[in-house]
């Protein structure tokens, strides 16, 4: 099989490169030369967002595109344009942040959608650049545009930093603001196993959109940090609250306290969609313990700081706001 990977130097476009090439595939990828391509890879230079910048996708034929682009819509137009008729399948790692706000728990792909458009060249809101993304792949490829929505994404690499954050902060030990319910379900996806999905998914020539990411309460809230404590020595002790209180003292969800959300909508919406479809096309999930600890041996393996993605906001709860939340 031979795969072009737009992108595939970071997070998601890495693991994707990296399963694809232990698979024996003949892998390109395509990007801005900033970073070398994995080991065992083709690169193609180019910039997506300039005039002109797909031209040196011109040559070639491809049995699988995977995109993950996330930022203008045109840009997937752009380069899914110049690829029809050369490329077999058109995988567009998408996001369910595509659905309307708030997505009840249990919505399918069927779910209302936000408005979107594949010519729009602002990449301003995240969820209308998703939905754009996917319609310009759609648009190119028709049935051969596999949409791939996922969530919460962790594992190696990870670059927006929610993992690495709780594995630092409980390395660092002490009393741990640990946001509960403990008991309460997460869903996520560990970049390999959607990078799996998505090579299996494409080989089999499915179309459409999937919700992939694990089944509500793959773990929970509870499993993840005491396996954070595990893996990182066990000198930290956590410290169950109550999301009343949290939410009381002005700690944000997510962003200050990432990966957690207190039950309600916003929870409803990111942590409880319906799998069912992907599970049926064989998606797999590892267990949390194997995301947490190859995650922190990444992390040691590199000095302990982990990437940070330009584009996104830096994540976590500075110590001094967690022991005024203990405290009270």
């Amino acid at each position: 099989m031979r795969l072009l990977m737009l992108g595939g130097t970071g997070f998601v476009g890495r693991a994707v490169a990296d399963e694809a090439l232990a698979r024996g595939w003949q892998v390109t990828v395509f990007n801005r030369g900033h970073h070398e391509a994995p080991p065992g890879a083709a690169q193609v230079t180019g910039d997506r967002t300039s005039p002109g910048g797909t031209a040196a996708l011109a040559q070639g034929t491809w049995d699988v595109v995977v995109d993950t682009w996330t930022g203008a819509p045109s840009a997937v137009r752009d380069a899914a344009r110049v690829l029809a008729g050369r490329a077999g399948h058109y995988v567009y790692v998408s996001s369910r942040s595509v659905y309307r706000y708030p997505a009840a728990a249990g919505l399918d792909e069927d779910g209302p959608l936000v408005d979107a458009s594949p010519d729009d060249g602002d990449d301003g809101d995240y969820a209308r650049a998703k939905r754009g993304g996917e319609l310009a792949a759609a648009e190119a490829f028709g049935d051969n545009a596999l949409l791939a929505r996922a969530g919460l994404i962790i594992g190696p690499r990870e670059n927006i930093g929610r993992l690495p954050w709780w594995l630092h902060r409980i390395a660092r030990g002490g009393p741990v603001l640990a946001p509960g319910p403990r008991e309460l379900p997460l869903q996520y996806i560990d970049a390999r196993d959607l990078a799996a999905w998505v090579l299996d998914a494409a080989a089999r020539g499915l179309g459409g959109p999937f919700n992939v990411v694990s089944r509500p309460g793959h773990t929970t809230m509870g499993e993840l940090l005491e396996t954070c404590v595990r893996v990182t020595g066990g000198a930290a002790e956590l410290r169950w609250t109550a999301p009343e209180r949290i939410v009381a003292a002005g700690v944000e969800p997510w962003s200050q306290l990432p990966v957690w959300l207190p039950p309600g909508e916003l929870y409803d919406t990111l942590h409880r969609g319906d799998v069912s479809r992907a599970l049926a096309a064989g998606l797999r999930c590892r267990p949390v313990a194997e995301t947490v600890a190859d995650t922190w041996d990444w992390l040691q393996s590199i000095g302990g700081r982990a990437p940070q993605r330009p584009d996104r906001p830096v994540v976590g709860l500075d110590p001094g706001t967690e022991a005024k939340v203990l405290a009270g």
